[in-house]
């Protein structure tokens, strides 16, 4: 069973990551932010901002230290956006 909410917030971010990244990389829910991606502390911050104005949730800056890979994160998303 699939949820629809957490495919929304896979593809968002893989749409918002590509963008970001300028890298010819398929990014998969398994894409290591940092080591394959280089997303910098700057990035990072601007894709937060932008996620949390696209789902109307408030992302903790402390709840990212854990954030490695793609699927982390839009794990991170859906658990403050479905207890919000």
């Amino acid at each position: 069973m699939t949820d629809s909410k957490y495919d929304e917030i896979m593809q968002l971010l893989c749409d918002r990551l590509s963008s970001l990244t300028n890298t010819h990389i398929e990014i998969t829910p398994e894409t290591n932010l940092i080591s394959q991606l280089s997303i910098d502390s700057i990035k990072l911050l601007n894709l937060i901002m932008e996620v949390e104005d696209a789902f109307d949730i408030s992302i903790p800056i402390n709840a990212l230290a854990d954030v490695q890979t793609v699927r982390e994160l839009v794990d991170l998303i859906y658990k403050i956006k479905t207890t919000a």
